[in-house]
């Protein structure tokens, strides 16, 4: 087993609440951040443009991935190019397809060829992957973001997928790919294994680093003591014969 050092993918942190990224930001492990709307919603950030300003004022110098917003391409370019001049280190998101299921290539590449900072999100096949490393092909530095837990939703590995998706990259420095929506801490190893160039992992598998290489003998330990102490703490009952009162237990004749 590797150790964390030994690791040469790059730990992203996926998450949208100020007081969770800037704990992230002071972690030197933590080489860039994504968000998305539904994280944005979900942390209950009433301004969306002035959320972004903020948290890339305080993070300066990672990269940060905010997305459009819009369904149409055109509504979607012009939004993509108001959120690139927000800050230097801002990757604009634009989703692989529309709500219509209408791929977003000719603008991925349109974009990509004036400079712009993308990270393509939401790919689960590796044709969208071959058809937007076209598009990104010569232009500005992007990230592909392929959903590797979503993958194993369907009860399909995501291993092959990636592997090969990063064989497809091979010859392209400026364009790597991220091993997004992991569901667990050993797709980090998984996503190195393949040669992935980023994974982007919520705070709650980022803090589970600590229990790499962990004794599986003590962690069993802490798992028996933690069951014991909330079983204490809640002060359940089970009546027991050695557990009940004299007065409370049958005579049997």
């Amino acid at each position: 087993m590797k150790s964390l050092q030994e690791l040469k993918v790059k730990l992203f942190a996926d998450g949208a609440e100020k007081v969770g990224m800037l704990e992230m930001y002071r972690n030197p492990m933590i080489r860039g951040f994504t968000t998305n709307p539904t994280l944005i919603r979900k942390a209950q950030v009433k301004n969306y443009e002035a959320f972004a300003r903020e948290i890339l004022t305080l993070i300066p110098d990672r990269p940060i991935a905010f997305e459009v917003l819009a369904d149409e391409f055109e509504e979607m370019e012009e939004q993509a190019r108001v959120i690139t001049d927000w800050a230097d280190n801002v990757f604009v998101k634009i989703p692989i397809t529309n709500t219509r299921g209408a791929p977003s290539v000719e603008l991925v590449h349109r974009l990509s060829q004036d400079g712009i900072k993308l990270n393509v999100t939401a790919l689960m096949t590796l044709e969208q992957v071959r058809s937007i490393v076209t598009a990104l092909r010569g232009g500005a530095p992007a990230n592909i973001s392929v959903f590797a837990g979503r993958i194993a939703d369907t009860g399909r590995d995501p291993v092959p997928v990636m592997a090969e998706a990063v064989a497809m990259l091979n010859g392209l420095p400026d364009i790597e790919l991220i091993w997004a929506s992991p569901r667990e801490l050993f797709n980090v190893f998984q996503a190195d294994e393949v040669g992935c160039h980023i994974i982007t992992a919520t705070n709650d598998i980022i803090k589970k680093l600590t229990l790499v290489g962990k004794s599986l003998a003590e962690y069993s330990l802490d798992t028996v003591r933690m069951f014991y102490s909330d079983a204490v703490a809640s002060e359940y009952e089970i009546s027991t014969p050695s557990s009940r009162k004299p007065s409370e237990m049958c005579v049997v004749r």
